[in-house]
Protein backbone atom coordinates (compact mmCIF):
# COMPACT_ATOMS: atom_id res chain seq x y z
CA UNK A 1 0.00 0.00 0.00
CA UNK A 2 0.91 3.90 -1.20
CA UNK A 3 2.22 5.53 2.18
CA UNK A 4 1.46 9.54 1.98
CA UNK A 5 2.39 12.17 4.81
CA UNK A 6 -0.01 15.02 4.23
CA UNK A 7 1.66 18.00 6.29
CA UNK A 8 -1.57 20.89 6.02
CA UNK A 9 -2.35 23.35 9.21
CA UNK A 10 -5.45 23.90 7.83
CA UNK A 11 -7.75 21.80 9.01
CA UNK A 12 -10.64 21.53 6.59
CA UNK A 13 -8.39 21.18 3.93
CA UNK A 14 -6.31 18.57 5.63
CA UNK A 15 -9.56 16.17 5.86
CA UNK A 16 -10.54 17.25 2.54
CA UNK A 17 -7.53 15.65 0.80
CA UNK A 18 -7.17 12.84 3.33
CA UNK A 19 -10.66 11.71 2.51
CA UNK A 20 -10.22 12.29 -1.30
CA UNK A 21 -6.72 10.17 -0.69
CA UNK A 22 -7.84 7.19 1.77
CA UNK A 23 -10.90 6.77 -0.51
CA UNK A 24 -8.61 5.96 -3.40
CA UNK A 25 -7.09 3.52 -1.36
CA UNK A 26 -4.03 5.17 -0.01
CA UNK A 27 -2.38 5.07 3.82
CA UNK A 28 -2.18 9.03 5.20
CA UNK A 29 -0.71 9.91 8.13
CA UNK A 30 -1.18 13.59 9.09
CA UNK A 31 0.32 16.14 10.51
CA UNK A 32 -0.94 19.93 11.70
CA UNK A 33 2.55 21.76 11.51
CA UNK A 34 5.95 21.40 10.28
CA UNK A 35 7.95 19.98 13.41
CA UNK A 36 4.98 17.03 13.19
CA UNK A 37 6.17 16.57 9.92
CA UNK A 38 9.51 16.41 10.52
CA UNK A 39 8.97 13.83 13.27
CA UNK A 40 6.66 11.29 11.59
CA UNK A 41 9.17 11.41 8.55
CA UNK A 42 12.01 10.80 10.57
CA UNK A 43 10.35 7.84 11.93
CA UNK A 44 8.65 6.14 9.33
CA UNK A 45 9.24 5.60 5.42
CA UNK A 46 6.95 7.81 3.18
CA UNK A 47 6.22 7.19 -0.97
CA UNK A 48 4.97 10.83 -0.97
CA UNK A 49 5.00 13.47 1.31
CA UNK A 50 3.04 16.12 0.46
CA UNK A 51 3.31 19.56 2.77
CA UNK A 52 1.59 23.14 2.71
CA UNK A 53 4.57 25.84 1.99
CA UNK A 54 3.30 28.29 5.11
CA UNK A 55 2.87 26.32 8.65
CA UNK A 56 3.68 26.88 12.10
CA UNK A 57 6.65 25.52 13.83
CA UNK A 58 8.50 24.99 10.54
CA UNK A 59 7.87 26.47 6.98
CA UNK A 60 7.41 23.48 4.36
CA UNK A 61 10.86 24.33 2.73
CA UNK A 62 12.52 24.06 6.47
CA UNK A 63 10.87 20.34 6.58
CA UNK A 64 11.69 19.57 2.88
CA UNK A 65 15.33 21.23 3.70
CA UNK A 66 15.38 18.99 6.34
CA UNK A 67 14.17 15.72 4.65
CA UNK A 68 16.82 16.01 2.04
CA UNK A 69 19.90 15.83 4.78
CA UNK A 70 18.35 12.53 6.67
CA UNK A 71 20.03 9.04 5.58
CA UNK A 72 17.81 7.11 3.18
CA UNK A 73 15.50 10.33 2.75
CA UNK A 74 16.99 11.99 -0.32
CA UNK A 75 15.04 10.38 -2.64
CA UNK A 76 11.68 10.56 -1.22
CA UNK A 77 9.10 11.93 -3.19
CA UNK A 78 7.74 15.72 -2.22
CA UNK A 79 4.37 17.54 -3.75
CA UNK A 80 4.17 21.44 -1.81
CA UNK A 81 0.90 22.39 -1.61
CA UNK A 82 0.79 26.35 -1.78
CA UNK A 83 -0.80 29.56 -2.04
CA UNK A 84 2.54 30.99 -3.08
CA UNK A 85 2.83 30.51 -6.70
CA UNK A 86 5.40 32.94 -8.35
CA UNK A 87 7.42 31.93 -10.58
CA UNK A 88 10.48 32.67 -7.35
CA UNK A 89 8.66 30.35 -4.39
CA UNK A 90 8.64 27.95 -6.82
CA UNK A 91 11.93 28.42 -8.14
CA UNK A 92 12.95 28.37 -4.57
CA UNK A 93 11.11 24.81 -3.85
CA UNK A 94 12.55 23.45 -6.73
CA UNK A 95 16.21 24.39 -5.03
CA UNK A 96 15.92 22.37 -2.10
CA UNK A 97 14.49 19.46 -3.38
CA UNK A 98 10.65 19.90 -4.38
CA UNK A 99 9.61 17.16 -6.79
CA UNK A 100 6.01 18.54 -7.51
CA UNK A 101 4.34 21.92 -6.49
CA UNK A 102 0.54 22.74 -6.50
CA UNK A 103 -1.28 26.02 -6.55
CA UNK A 104 -4.05 26.68 -3.81
CA UNK A 105 -6.74 26.22 -4.66
CA UNK A 106 -6.55 23.39 -6.68
CA UNK A 107 -9.15 20.23 -7.48
CA UNK A 108 -9.17 17.06 -5.35
CA UNK A 109 -9.72 15.35 -8.35
CA UNK A 110 -6.61 16.90 -10.70
CA UNK A 111 -4.65 16.22 -6.89
CA UNK A 112 -5.78 12.56 -7.06
CA UNK A 113 -4.51 12.41 -10.53
CA UNK A 114 -0.99 13.59 -10.11
CA UNK A 115 -0.74 11.59 -7.23
CA UNK A 116 -1.25 8.45 -9.49
CA UNK A 117 1.24 9.44 -11.61
CA UNK A 118 3.86 9.59 -8.97
CA UNK A 119 3.56 6.66 -6.79
CA UNK A 120 2.18 4.00 -9.64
Amino acid sequence: MVKILLAEDEEVLRMLVMDTLEDEGYDIDEAQDGVEAYRLIEENEYDLVIVDHMMPGMTGLEVIEKVRKLPGRQDTKVMMLTAKSQQSDRDCANEIGVDYFISKPFSPLELVKIIGGIVK
